[in-house]
């Protein structure tokens, strides 16, 4: 099958490699369809991961089931299924608690595993023809009927539309309250859709781009561009000096300063003090 493969920093190809088998009876076979490219694509793409050359890369993941093993009851061939990007057995403690991205079962020695991806176990990614997903009953989410028509919409629910929304549950959010979201990148637009979805009262979205901030304010944000002044200082002025009740820094650890140096420590800086 064809796939796009790593061979070292800033080098990536589409190559040619064995098809992937059913190596266990929980395991499905998917045709993907659909894959995104996540900011941490980038990450390894760039050198800033010790990722080991000839891993196929790509974990937000949709296809078709093409074939199931002996042991799988849920899902059936032909089936459209979205693919979280964590892998979990759904049955150890971890993901008994539901920190299935901890699991401690698909990854021997450590806690945690995900397609294509640095340090999180040997499996390869999806950008390619087909994907070997294990414990497939629990790692694929079946789709509804209109997903061949709307798969690029169903893909965001791999990573980015469940990253951005587990944020604002992690950030404590509540109907009612205010909610102040560190960048305006794919995750952090997806935490503000998030938090209008869960009953935020204001949802501030800080970046400097232009064009995302305009997506931030089409999904009823109130864009703060930090590029004329200190997002703390604007968010404070716009709710009476008392500062939004929440947070979430979606940025993350490439974070730039005004001047376009890189700084991981700048919005999780200006995070701090813009919630009460």
């Amino acid at each position: 099958m064809k796939a796009l493969v790593y061979n070292g920093p800033r080098n990536v190809s589409v190559e040619n490699v064995p098809d992937p088998k059913i190596e266990q009876p929980t395991d499905v076979m998917v045709r993907i369809t659909a894959t995104n490219i996540c900011g941490s694509d980038l990450h390894m793409y760039e050198g800033r991961t010790d990722i080991e050359p000839g891993r196929v890369l790509g974990h937000e993941n949709l296809g078709e089931v093409v074939e199931v093993g002996e042991a799988v009851v849920r899902i059936k061939k032909g089936d459209m299924v979205c693919l979280p990007f964590n892998i979990g057995c759904g049955f150890c403690k971890n993901c008994d608690k539901g920190f299935t991205a901890l699991c401690l079962t698909v990854n021997p020695g450590m806690a945690g595993a995900a397609y294509g991806f640095a340090d999180m176990g040997p499996f390869n990614g999806g950008q390619a023809e087909f994907l070997r997903v294990p414990f497939g009953d629990f790692n694929c989410l079946r789709l509804p009927p209109d997903a061949r028509e709307k798969e690029t919409d169903y893909v965001m629910v791999a990573d980015i539309f469940p990253t951005g929304w587990h944020a604002t549950v992690l950030a404590g959010l509540k109907p009612g309250n205010s909610c102040a979201i560190y960048g305006a990148g794919p995750v952090g637009l997806m935490a503000a859709y998030s938090a209008v979805l869960r009953g935020a009262t204001k949802v501030f979205s800080v970046d400097r781009h232009p064009d995302r901030l305009a997506l931030a304010e089409k999904i009823g944000a109130i864009p703060i561009d930090d590029s004329k002044g200190s997002p703390v200082e604007q968010i404070l002025a716009q709710t009476g000096g008392e500062g939004a009740d929440v947070g979430c820094e979606c940025v993350g650890y490439q974070a730039h300063d005004p001047q376009g140096r890189e700084s991981s420590a700048t919005s999780f800086t200006w995070a701090r003090p813009s919630p009460r």
